[in-house]
């Protein structure tokens, strides 16, 4: 026997359908239902974030790739364990951020100070097209975590609340972060700005 179109169909058939699949991947999850389609439309809808946090972290492309890819096999791992849609994109970040410090621990690469680094021959205009690349060597320049700090809330857009919870320090800590990297950064550019001038 055929099934019947769309249009044969009764408002209650839509009704007994919509009943059996979830709106969404946290529904699904909750139901101990993931199948593979799920669990990649839930990585699609989140690597950007996750590598772009990676990279701009770590500034090494196949190290980024790596780690992304070890966080979305943990997500994978615990999938049960996820609420909602939010729970499951702040569980991202976090596990993101604590991989990317583990990472450059193990990395051990030495410090660069801030005051070995090379200054830019040419002033810093807002016409400039490299001012984007600039910003970021000064930012990647910056140490671990307050580099950390400054990557979720500036690139992120997660306010300081959040990031305090993500990285298990106090609110304070990351509002004194954010405001000493701030005034460095503000430093450097400046410093920029008036050697290119003379």
């Amino acid at each position: 026997m055929a099934q019947p179109t769309a249009a044969e169909q009764s408002p209650d058939d839509f009704e007994t359908v919509r009943e059996r699949v979830p709106e969404n991947a946290a529904e699904n999850v909750r139901r101990n239902e993931i199948s593979s389609t799920d669990f990649a439309g839930i990585v699609r809808r989140h690597q950007s974030a996750v590598f772009s946090i990676a990279l701009h972290f770590l500034a090494d492309r196949s190290a980024a790739e790596e780690l992304a890819q070890d966080v979305f096999l943990q997500l994978h791992a615990n999938l049960a364990t996820m609420k909602s849609e939010d729970h499951m994109k702040f569980w991202l970040r976090k596990v993101t951020a604590h991989r990317c410090i583990d990472y450059m621990r193990r990395r051990k690469l030495p410090q660069v100070s801030l005051d070995d680094a090379p200054e830019p021959a040419a002033p810093a205009q807002s016409t400039d097209p490299f001012l984007a690349r600039r910003l970021r060597h000064y930012v990647a320049s910056l140490p671990e975590k307050p580099r950390l700090v400054m990557i979720l809330r500036y690139q992120e857009d997660m306010p300081a609340e959040d990031i305090a919870e993500a990285l298990m320090m106090p609110l304070a800590t990351v509002k004194s972060h954010l405001q000493r990297s701030l005034a460095l950064l503000r430093e450097k550019v400046s410093r920029a700005i008036g050697e290119a001038a003379l």
